[in-house]
């Protein structure tokens, strides 16, 4: 797989360089500011981007604003986001353009080599993988919502799917039978008022189209 690395700390961005070669994969180009991002992407067009959120010159949202601006250039780019908090505007504004190929994690996640590696090629793939944190905080952000008539199995159902997780990795998670799973989808989707599939990563992004319009509203 071919990356472009986004990060201004220059020990985290060798440390992404090195994991990601270690793994088999080709960092193309890195990018310490955010005027540097959007040129490296359309020069290199990689397989996947990531990208932290905030870079300088002034740390807010550059790594944010060069992952849409890429985006729109480069349609259906996989692009794994990086941030050192939850913080749901981004998450909101990142999802707003279509779920696909697109990922969230919190930096701490980076320490957990598997769990980072797994959720690069997941999203490069064109699946999800957003942080649990990140899912927890879409989850209980509003109240009055079709989400308050899950129960706590469905949501925590709707939280593994939202993390990119297949059927057979949830019942593992949760220790129930695959079939228990299909249902439980099946109750939530209907709640929801969403296609009742739970096949491929159209539930992914049926899912978490419906989580960022709840934030949005």
């Amino acid at each position: 797989m071919r990356v472009v690395i986004a990060e201004d700390n220059a020990l985290l961005r060798e440390g992404l360089v090195l994991l990601l070669t270690s793994a088999g994969h080709e960092v193309v180009a890195v990018a310490g500011t955010g005027p540097e991002i959007l040129p490296a992407l359309l020069e290199h067009r990689p397989d996947a981007a990531v990208l932290d959120v905030r870079m300088p010159p002034d740390f807010r949202d550059e790594g944010l604003r060069a992952a849409l601006a890429a985006r729109g250039e480069m349609p259906g780019l996989p692009v794994l986001v990086l941030s050192q908090y939850v913080e749901e505007s981004y998450a909101a504004e990142l999802l707003g353009g279509g779920a696909s190929g697109l990922g969230y994690l919190l930096k701490d996640r980076v320490g957990r080599v598997d769990e980072f590696l797994d959720a690069l090629e997941r999203v490069a793939a064109g699946g999800t993988a957003l942080d649990p944190e990140v899912v927890t905080e879409l989850l209980t952000r509003r109240r009055d919502s079709p989400l308050d008539s899950l129960t706590p199995r469905e949501r925590e159902v709707l939280s593994l799917m939202a993390e990119g997780h297949d059927n057979a990795t949830i019942a593992k998670a949760l220790v129930v039978t695959e079939r228990a799973v299909h249902k439980h989808i099946g109750n939530v989707f209907l709640k929801l008022g969403l296609p009742q599939s739970d096949s491929g990563h159209r539930r992914v992004l049926a899912v978490l189209a419906y989580l960022n319009s709840t934030q949005r509203a």
